[in-house]
Parts: C-alpha cells; sequence; structure tokens
C-alpha cells in the first residue's frame, strides 16, 4: 500500500462550481467566484480587506510592499520556514534577519525577536508553523513598542486560532496559501489581509494587485476608465480557482474535523515512544486552537530521524522531514549565516519527521500507517 503524505479533500461541489464559473463566461480575476471567497473570509474571520491572490507567494511580496521596504531596511523573521518569507523581502532590497524558534512549537521565539533588533529594523515576520499559533500577543507588544509593522505567514495557519482570535488578522498584513498542499485548497492560490483601518493602503494594495491600475475602482463603477497610477504586478486569480475555493470553504469544518481525527490517532500512537524518551511528539499549547495542518515528531538525533524515514518509505508510507533551514541554505551562506547561528533551528530540522495527514485519509490508510509505525519505532 502507499500512503501519500498529503492529498486534497473534495466534497464534490469543487466540479459544480467550476462548471457554474465557465457557464458564467467571466474565468478572469474578479469574477463571481472571487467576490464569493473574498466576502466568506472576510465575514467568517473577521477581516478589515481581503484581496485574492495567485499564490500565498504573492501576498507575502504585496505585504512587503505595502510595508515600506526599501533598501538598508531589516526584517526578521525564522530561519525554519520557506523560502518565499524570505524572497518576498530580498526582492524590496531588504536583508532577512533570521530569528531562533522554540523547541516545543518550532515557531519563531519573541525573545530572540527582541535579541535581533537594531535601528535598520523595520517588519517582523512571524511564520505560524503546522498551523499552530505563534505568541502573537508577545510579537505585536514588540512590534508596537518599537514602532514596527507586522506580516503573519499564515501559509498554514487558514481557520486555526490563538486565544480565539484567527490567525492572519493579529498583523497589518496576512498571508494565506491555498496551494495542493494546505488544508483547503485551490491548487494554486492566496489571499492577502490587511487589517489596516486606512483607505489609502487599500487602494495602493488594489493598484498594486492589478498591474499597477485603478481598474478595482472601475470594475466597482467608481470610475468610468482605469488607468496606470503605481507600480504593479499580475495578482489576481482565475475565477476558476476561486470556484473550487469557494466549495473548500464551505467544507472547511467538516475538513478540519477529518484532519483531527487523523491528528488524534498519531498523538496516541506516539505516546509510548515518548515515554521511552526515543522522540518528542508535536505539543498544541492551550492559547492555540491548530487547523492540524501538519504532524510531527522530534528525535534525539538525525541518524535514528533518517533510518525511520527511509523504513517507512519503503514501506509505502510517505513520511518526510520538512523545511532546511534558511539560514544553512546556499543563500544563507551567502548572506553571512554559519548552521551554528542557529542551534535549536539546525538540530530540530535534522531530527524532524512528519506524517501522512489529509481530510480524506480512509481508516485503511490510517491503520497501516499506524502499523508501520509501530513495526519501525517499535524495533529501535
Amino acid at each position: 500500500m502507499n500512503i501519500p503524505g498529503h492529498k486534497p479533500y473534495f466534497s464534490g461541489k469543487e466540479k459544480a462550481y467550476v462548471l457554474d464559473a465557465l457557464e458564467r463566461g467571466s474565468i478572469s480575476g474578479d469574477g463571481y467566484y472571487t467576490e464569493q471567497v473574498s466576502a466568506f473570509i472576510e465575514n467568517f474571520f473577521g477581516v478589515r480587506k481581503v484581496l485574492m491572490t495567485t499564490s500565498g507567494t504573492h501576498a507575502l511580496e504585496m505585504a512587503a510592499i505595502l510595508s515600506g521596504l526599501e533598501s538598508g531596511d531589516e526584517v526578521i523573521m525564522p530561519s525554519f520556514a520557506f523560502s518565499s518569507t524570505a524572497n518576498a523581502v530580498i526582492l524590496r532590497g531588504a536583508k532577512p534577519v533570521f530569528a531562533e524558534v522554540k523547541a516545543d512549537d518550532l515557531n519563531i521565539d519573541p525573545d530572540d525577536i527582541e535579541r535581533k533588533l537594531t535601528k535598520k529594523t523595520k517588519v517582523i515576520i512571524p511564520v505560524h508553523y503546522a498551523g499552530v499559533a505563534c505568541e502573537m500577543d508577545k510579537i505585536i507588544a514588540i512590534a508596537q513598542r518599537f514602532h514596527l509593522k507586522v506580516i503573519e505567514d499564515a501559509a498554514q495557519g487558514v481557520n486555526a486560532k490563538y486565544k480565539g482570535q484567527y490567525l492572519g488578522t493579529f498583523a497589518d498584513f496576512g498571508c494565506y496559501s491555498f496551494h495542493g498542499t494546505k488544508n483547503y485548497t485551490c491548487g494554486e492560490g492566496g489571499a492577502l489581509l490587511i487589517n489596516q483601518d486606512k483607505p489609502v493602503t487599500i487602494d495602493q494594495a488594489e493598484a498594486i494587485r492589478q498591474k499597477g491600475t485603478n481598474r478595482s475602482r472601475f470594475l466597482r463603477g467608481d470610475i468610468n476608465q482605469y488607468n496606470w497610477v503605481d507600480t504593479g504586478s499580475s495578482y489576481s486569480p482565475s475565477d476558476l480557482l476561486m470556484a473550487v475555493l469557494l466549495a473548500q470553504f464551505e467544507d472547511m469544518q467538516e475538513i478540519k474535523k477529518k484532519r483531527k481525527a487523523v491528528y488524534r490517532v498519531y498523538q496516541s500512537v506516539f505516546k509510548p515512544y515518548e515515554k521511552r524518551g526515543i522522540l518528542r511528539s508535536m505539543r498544541i499549547p492551550e492559547e492555540c486552537d491548530p487547523n492540524y495542518h501538519l504532524f510531527w515528531v522530534l528525535f534525539d538525533n538525525e541518524e535514528m530521524r533518517d533510518c525511520v524515514l527511509a523504513a517507512l518509505n519503503q514501506r509505502g508510507v510517505a513520511a518526510s522531514f520538512h523545511y532546511l533551514p534558511l539560514h544553512s541554505s546556499p543563500m544563507g551562506k551567502k548572506m553571512g549565516y554559519q548552521p551554528h547561528d542557529l542551534p535549536v533551528t539546525e538540530k530540530s530540522a535534522k531530527c524532524l519527521l512528519r506524517l501522512p495527514l489529509f481530510g480524506g485519509m480512509t481508516e485503511t490508510e490510517i491503520d497501516y500507517t499506524v502499523q508501520c509505525v509501530e513495526t519501525v519505532i517499535g524495533a529501535l
């Protein structure tokens, strides 16, 4: 049996909505389904303004522009993240400053954020790893004290909460991803959440998203023609993608429920091995309501992790590691970083193992995965 690491969950409405979008005859950006999805996010999550994008990467790039990043600015972010987070900063001529993560949840350490502050610091980008929230109250307090902007990389955090508030809604800007690996997907897509109550910011964001034009105002009927008013690019997704995404959102809680059930099984299975000191399972802080995006464990050393990973893969279970730290990557080394600069991040990346987890995972698939885990890890 082969168990994939992830697989999209489809209810069946996706096909009907795509066909409807085709029949409506408007499949480019900002059609009927884009409006429906934007309204859903704004109303359900409580967001001032949402702009759908072609990817989470593009949402991050727009947030970097709107934050006013320039050459010489510094942005504090975790090294345990995807390259898109750092690229959004580098494309503006600014410098990523990598901070350490906490060993318990692998989210950015607020104390290390403070240690990394300089006069050049302009933005903080926390990344909500595995759909479990960073300590946003502490991070926002630091930002307010030093007059910094915050961009939430909530690519993995859609429909997760911290102290009762949805991720992506704490900071100046929030960024979602709807890539094929995410809980709620349309294959490729994203969203920029604007939490500032500033019309000028929203106007700028709309122009950036529409190739630097005021086309959004034209589509609303505010003006009778549109023109080039700012720098920008093409960040609006096809309405066909948004048709798929609307169906996903309408089944959002059911998808979360199914993922939670798989997570709970894994949590129970790994407890005995944790008591034996073989590994440490991921923990969810009490103040967090996750979306169960991932399940991970940490082994004591890289050799043990690699041994288990290879054995599970040989049995058809697509277990995997995750991020290779940005600070010790080829690009990170070009910036002057060394692996020993962030020891918690470095060790965590070398010892982490992820298990398959997706909404449509069958009992047979779960049972087989558990059987393989018990065979492989039980022999250690």
